[in-house]
């Protein structure tokens, strides 16, 4: 039986069970679509990355003598669309059987069970093998619990992979560090300078350029350095491992103008890839803290760990459990359209400046920057969360909706109404101010709240909680903060409303 079996640009797995043999009969595929390149728009970097590591995993296949179909983004034969791709493919190579891994992706999911359906040949799904949990497994773990709290799960993660554990419970005496993750980073200690791995893209950009893909961002190079393949990967596992691991949880929260990647591990990408699987990961970090336990202190390994089996394992479960619904939320009814300087990055509040033109050159913010600088900012403006979606699965190399949509509709938005977040995460610029060095340097003065060279972020901020007192005034984690503005003078919160609403009517003056 002559069987055609489809790989996602996110399913470079090598290590799936798939390529232990070598069959004549068998035939791999794999498509740059403008499906997929034009769903939303992306940053240029995305882009190439995705379709540098399909090549590159097309022809490791190859060299293995596995038949591998690659279409590019700019062949004649390529329809840019998956089922008219896949359908051609069944008929021209006599194809008897169809089989795919599970997608990741809704959209995804329901087109491949849509194509099963219109074909007339048997087909087959298979699981990716590379996350720790199945599907369902956060569904069934919190069946009948009215909070679904990603710490719960993180612990029975912990617990059924007995990963930092010491019998039942969790070795060094806490489930989590995380009171010792917020450290500010005042430029020392120093980093070493990241690995650039300078993989050329000049035929790539050319396929885009000539099929007339839109896309956002900046690409100053025509080599690409985040890892493409599994070498790369594991060498960049291997750097975090000697340089990075052992300041990770200290400064895992902080911010500063004078670095892009801190002490964070630029594997999201190929993890979210599959290049490289969150096991191998955190086998390869428990190694290398054993070996160095004298040096590196555990709160270092487990803000780490916290961030793979517990909230990236979490955001897959919660997206699973909530979609397609969740995409649709929207609690506390925003709808204002993202400012135009979110895709220039031409403001003049310096650490919205800082960190959106950090994700236009390098399509890469780490999690607090996307939380309480980008993200923080939008929700006190009351912007739209579908733009807020597509502006974060667009811009970012690491994005994919399964991890990208929990993230920002709920953690950062709370437009899921506390589904994942208990509280909506949003600040003044005292937060900001406490966790980098963005402040310094800026023309607005983050102690003011009114007049002209006040933070934006203070007035921003107390509108908001006025603004949406119906739908938050009862929550008990924001009864402090509550209690602080009804403390204000009529005519003290009508100047800040004021304020508020000149700048998210006119956000370009600012």
């Amino acid at each position: 039986m002559k069987t055609l079996r489809l790989i996602l640009g996110d399913q470079l797995n090598a290590q799936h069970s798939w390529y232990a043999s070598v069959s004549e009969s068998t035939v791999y595929c794999m498509f740059e679509m403008r499906q997929e390149t034009d769903y939303v728009k992306h940053h240029i970097q995305k882009v190439v990355g995705f379709f540098a590591a399909m090549r590159a995993f097309s022809e490791e296949l190859k060299s293995q003598g596995h038949i591998v179909i690659y279409v590019t983004l700019d062949e004649a034969s390529n329809h840019q669309d998956l089922k008219e791709n896949i359908t051609a493919l069944i008929t021209s190579q006599d194809i008897e059987k169809f089989e795919y891994q599970s997608a990741d992706e809704y959209r995804l999911d329901e087109q491949l069970k849509s194509i099963c359906k219109l074909v007339s040949i048997p087909t087959q799904e298979f699981d990716t093998e590379h996350f720790y949990t199945t599907r369902d497994e956060l569904s069934i773990f919190f069946e009948g619990k009215k909070q679904l709290l990603m710490e719960r799960f993180y612990r029975y993660m912990r617990k059924k992979h007995h990963i930092l554990m010491e019998g039942e419970q969790p070795e060094g005496g806490e489930w989590n560090y995380d009171k010792s993750n917020r450290n500010k980073w005042k430029g020392s200690p120093g980093i070493p300078p990241f690995i650039q791995f300078k993989t050329n893209v000049d035929s790539i950009l050319n396929a885009i350029q000539s099929s007339g893909v839109e896309t956002i961002g900046r690409f100053k190079e025509t080599t690409f350095s985040y890892p493409v393949n599994r070498a790369q990967s594991l060498q960049q596992l291997e750097y975090f491992n000697q340089h990075l691991l052992v300041h990770f949880g200290d400064y895992q929260d902080a911010l500063h103008t004078d670095e892009v990647y801190l002490f964070h591990s630029r594997l999201s990408f190929a993890m979210n890839l599959k290049i490289i699987s969150p096991k191998e990961i955190i086998t390869s970090v428990l190694s290398h803290y054993r070996s160095n336990s004298n040096e590196i202190s555990i709160s270092q390994v487990e803000g780490f760990i916290r961030q793979v089996i517990g909230w990236r394992e979490y955001m897959r479960g919660m997206y699973w459990a909530q979609m397609p619904e969740y995409k649709t939320l929207n609690t506390l009814d925003n709808h204002q359209p993202i400012p135009e300087f979110f895709w220039t990055g031409e403001t003049k509040m310096n650490c919205l400046n800082k960190t959106i033109n950090n994700s236009l050159d390098n399509a890469y913010a780490h999690h607090i920057q996307r939380l309480m600088i980008t993200g923080n900012y939008l929700l006190l403006t009351q912007t739209n969360p579908d733009a807020v979606d597509a502006w974060y699965l667009g811009i970012y190399i690491d994005a994919l909706e399964w991890v990208q949509l929990p993230n920002t509709r709920g953690m950062s938005q709370f437009a899921d109404g506390g589904l994942i977040a208990t509280k909506p995460y949003v600040s003044s610029g005292s937060y900001i101010n406490k966790m980098s060095n963005y402040c310094v340097d800026c023309q607005y003065n983050v102690k003011e709240r009114l007049g002209e060279n006040a933070c934006p972020f203070n007035s921003l901020y107390w509108n908001f909680l006025d603004d949406k007192r119906p739908q938050l005034a009862r929550n008990f984690r924001m009864k402090m903060m509550y209690s602080v503005l009804n403390k204000f003078s009529t005519e003290e919160l009508i100047s800040m409303k004021l304020r508020a609403s000149k700048i998210m009517e006119t956000p370009e003056s600012f």
